[in-house]
């Protein structure tokens, strides 16, 4: 049965409402009403263990009650379920499916190559003592040439910020996207102004300087991202609104929380070893700390 024919059914058994009453308001208290009893049969089940003989069939049976309330909820809010299914199957896909490999674009593609971003490269971070007694960190190219002002924590605390450009790094490597990696390395694409203006300028850098703030913050409150697996979805849906008009908002949320959870990677270990040289790798989506 298709979710169209289920929901045309369902709806034939719902019930007008009373007269004042909001014809949203049954099915949404019966569809709370139906989530308890399912937990109440469940726990059942986990008390008397998989031997409780009803369990299945009571659990089979709350769980339709369940579609049945969505059905006849979608309907009040004169929603398809079968559109509804679809958007779900599709918010679930962004969000735990990367980007195929087959799928994944090049940004830069059809550029001249000193406009592209490098397919393979190390970067160095080196700290540095200054006069004043601050350390700030020395990001160097291949080459040795500077890639950037030297940096410092730009904060009271001492969190190792100063390190931060490797989650920019981490975002050329997975998303192949990275306003400030591509000003670090020379690496605009100048050839077209518009893009240059509007992929890889002034504001597409503050934007991805502010994801990087942002997501910082958030990963202060959450051990730096040590032992964690996944990151709230919130969070990614905020960095996805932050980016909707630039050209990496093709990507999904689960692209980007496999960039960050790189990059942390790669901080934490520069961190905990006070520099060192990372190896970005755009054919294998990785940002590797190199031995010293």
């Amino acid at each position: 049965m298709d979710f169209h024919r289920y929901q045309q059914a369902a709806i034939k058994t719902l019930q007008p409402p009373a007269p004042g009453t909001d014809p949203v308001a049954i099915p949404l208290l019966g569809l709370a009403g139906e989530t308890g009893s399912l937990a109440t049969v469940y726990k059942k089940r986990l008390r008397d263990g998989p031997g409780y003989e009803q369990g299945k069939q009571q659990l089979r049976e709350e769980l339709g009650d369940l579609l049945w309330y969505i059905a006849a909820l979608a309907h009040r809010l004169d929603l398809s379920l079968e559109d509804v299914a679809a958007a779900s199957l599709e918010k679930a896909k962004d969000r735990w499916r990367p980007t195929p490999d087959d799928e994944r674009v090049r940004f830069d593609d059809g550029y001249p190559e000193h406009e592209q971003l490098p397919r393979k490269t190390t970067l160095t971070f080196t700290p540095t003592s200054t006069q004043d007694g601050r350390t700030v960190i020395v990001l160097t190219r291949e080459d040795g040439t500077p890639a950037g002002d030297p940096l410092t924590n730009a904060s009271r605390v001492d969190d190792d910020y100063r390190f931060h450009d490797a989650f920019h790094l981490a975002h050329a490597a997975v998303l192949g996207w990275s306003p400030v990696t591509r000003f670090l390395l020379g690496r605009k694409r100048k050839s077209r102004p518009d893009v240059d203006e509007a992929e890889d300028g002034g504001r597409a850098i503050a934007i991805e300087e502010g994801i990087s703030a942002l997501v910082f913050s958030y990963a202060a409150r959450h051990g730096y991202f040590q032992d964690v697996r996944h990151i709230d979805h919130e969070l990614l849906t905020t960095i996805s609104h932050m980016t909707a008009h630039l050209e990496v908002s093709i990507h999904r949320a689960a692209d980007w929380e496999r960039a960050i959870l790189t990059g942390y990677t790669a901080w934490s270990q520069l961190r905990a070893q006070g520099g060192g040289t990372v190896e970005l790798d755009l054919d294998r989506q990785t940002l590797t700390v190199l031995d010293t």
